[in-house]
């Protein structure tokens, strides 16, 4: 738990600590799902923390709006009753977007994050006529890694570009493999000098909005001690929570390997979720 002046919990299981908390702001992949397959002891805990009142909001740094990590999860079988709403880095991008409405964008990542462009009044351009970049992932991130894109990043930084990540994650897990997430590139940016705008945790913006959210579903003010970060990134989850002055919980597993290692991820999440009758 991320609380001032005590020492860190080490915890087997989430049941005793359960009743602590109005809201749980939970991450979605690495511990709703791996990408491949949700874990059904975590979407279980949720479900039964929202039956005994709890809400429940889904904070994720994915890179699309809302309605597309909803189809995901329901492709996913993760149940609707597991969660109140969701909250997306590429929502929050859409926003910082909104300052170069009518100018020329370059868009650095996969062709399935284009949605997060859509209705905005912006010109997807080559980099040569590009005002900013948005970075959402690495083109095909199955094979490629950061070191790919040296060469791009250094002409994005002498033409001295503004970059926007829309997904601060440096990696992820999908299914027993760990892959590079927009975050690592902007970091290799902002390495070079380039001028990086963040969407997402552990920034405050997407903080806000879902305690916003939390605070709407249950018609009065959040008490922030009441409130329970969950995730499994230390530089997003526990340093957002930190910085939002929220109690946090840690999955210890997972992105924490190196990218040629396999993960006890799943087996972790089985165990930390397992006594979802906790109230």
């Amino acid at each position: 738990m991320n609380q001032p002046n005590s020492v860190i919990e080490i915890l087997e299981s989430i049941g005793a600590y359960a009743s602590r908390y109005d809201v749980w702001l939970c991450d979605i992949w690495g511990v709703i799902h791996n990408g491949l397959t949700k874990h059904q002891s975590a979407t279980r805990a949720c479900s039964k923390f929202r039956d005994q009142g709890g809400t429940v909001i889904f904070i994720t740094n994915a890179p699309r709006p809302r309605e597309s990590i909803q189809t995901q999860l329901q492709q996913l079988d993760v149940p609707d009753t597991a969660y109140d709403n969701i909250v997306t880095s590429g929502d929050v991008t859409r926003h910082l977007l909104l300052e170069y409405h009518g100018r020329s964008v370059f868009h650095l990542g996969p062709k399935r994050d284009r949605p997060i462009f859509d209705g905005l009044e912006l010109n997807l351009r080559p980099l040569d006529n590009a005002d900013v970049v948005l970075c959402s992932g690495l083109y095909d991130d199955q094979t490629e890694t950061p070191e790919d894109y040296a060469s791009l990043l250094q002409d994005i930084s002498e033409r001295q570009l503004p970059m926007i990540c829309a997904n601060p994650d440096l990696i992820v897990e999908r299914g027993q493999k760990i892959v590079y997430c927009a975050g690592a590139l902007a970091q290799a940016y902002s390495q070079l000098g380039g001028n990086v705008m963040y969407a997402g945790k552990p920034h405050s913006p997407i903080y806000d909005r879902a305690l916003e959210l939390a605070s709407n579903k249950s018609r009065a003010d959040i008490s922030r001690d009441r409130v329970l970060a969950i995730g499994d990134g230390l530089k997003t989850d526990m340093a957002g929570a930190q910085n939002a002055s929220l109690d946090a919980l840690f999955v210890a597993s997972g992105v924490h390997l190196k990218p040629d290692q396999t993960s006890s991820l799943r087996e972790d999440i089985v165990h930390l979720f397992a006594d979802a009758d906790f109230l």
